[in-house]
């Protein structure tokens, strides 16, 4: 009869051995880095951009957990909470969104985490309804709006009190007087920033490779709208020495020790904004490109602002700025009879 039990091999097969192992190793990383090498400029550089927000969204979550999670632990929770984040704190477009995803996914495999295939279709899930609001859709297709000075004295008015409010104006009308970035207001420290006879000479601190600059923020006419008084008062009653310029406060009125995140600063601007009821949106950027305006408006020279702003002399967005304030000067349509 032919036998009817199964073939049983001799043995288990044999695991690999280090030098197959090795070998297997080495091949991994060479597939790593040519992939790298032929990855485009753009792509890289985006994907560097990606890894950023995932840390400010990693020291934004510390501040409201009081405990910051390793910007390596890449799960569900953690990637549906930077979309989230990324909605409605930063205001991002879905397509936008939907890059960083990809941009975090690729940037931490590519450092040996394991991201598991349930975290980025959890995250994309919670996407999926933000690509049908047009809405949404519609953001990142214009600039931040740039705020005025009119702006700044409703959002004064509207400042909660206490030791929250008295950040929150020191910290918009510092944003206005250096023409700064989020991230570099929130790198400023309280010993970079020093009094002097016309105002506040400020060390603005290099923040992702930009070159650090000194700027000299003068007293301001109105008092509602004046950098150089606020933030006096706010270092008083904070008791500033030094350290982060601007840190967290606690519901409890606590005032912490570590510095607020850029996501934090812009968060302040934003929710001011509202609490004024303005009819736009202000955000973290509104405040930089409103001191350009503003100053350009004022007739200051395109070297000084520059100076304030950093910006390079060839840069278009600078003189986009510039194009922008300029544009009821002397218009072609003015006084030419009609």
């Amino acid at each position: 009869m032919t036998d009817l039990i199964p073939h049983q091999p001799s043995a288990a097969p044999a695991a690999y051995d280090p030098a197959t192992l090795a070998v297997l190793a080495a091949m991994e990383q060479a597939a790593e880095d040519h992939l790298d090498r032929i990855r485009p400029h753009n792509t890289k550089r985006g994907y560097a951009n990606d890894w950023n927000l995932w840390e400010e969204f990693h020291d934004w979550l510390g501040e409201r957990t009081g405990h910051r999670v390793a910007s390596t632990h890449v799960t569900k929770g953690m990637l549906v909470g930077f979309v989230v984040w990324l909605d409605t704190i930063k205001l991002a477009a879905p397509a936008s969104i939907d890059r960083r995803i990809t941009g975090v996914t690729v940037t931490a495999r590519s450092q040996g985490v394991e991201v598991p295939k349930t975290a980025t279709v959890a995250a994309r899930q919670a996407l999926k309804p933000l690509k049908a609001d047009p809405d949404r859709i519609a953001r990142g297709r214009g600039k931040a709006p740039a705020a005025t000075p009119e702006q700044l004295r409703q959002m004064y008015a509207a400042a909660p009190a206490g030791l929250a409010g008295l950040r929150d104006r020191a910290l918009w009308l510092m944003a206005f007087g250096i023409a700064g970035r989020s991230s570099e207001v929130a790198a400023l420290r309280t010993d970079g920033i020093t009094l002097v006879g016309k105002g506040l000479d400020v060390q603005v601190p290099s923040v992702k490779g930009l070159p650090a600059r000194k700027v000299r923020v003068a007293y301001g006419k109105n008092p509602d709208t004046c950098p150089v008084r606020a933030w006096l008062v706010w270092k008083s009653a904070a008791g500033l020495t030094d350290g982060p310029a601007f840190r967290p406060i606690s519901v409890h009125g606590t005032l912490g020790a570590d510095r607020l995140s850029p996501s934090g600063c812009q968060e302040i601007i934003s929710r001011s904004a509202e609490r004024a009821g303005l009819a736009v949106r202000l955000t973290g950027h509104s405040m930089r490109s409103g001191f350009i305006t503003t100053a350009r408006q004022a007739g200051k020279r395109e070297e000084k602002i520059r100076a304030q702003s950093g910006h390079a002399a060839n840069s278009p967005v600078f003189w986009g700025y510039i194009q922008e304030a300029d544009a009821w000067t002397d218009a072609a349509s003015e006084d030419i009879g009609l």
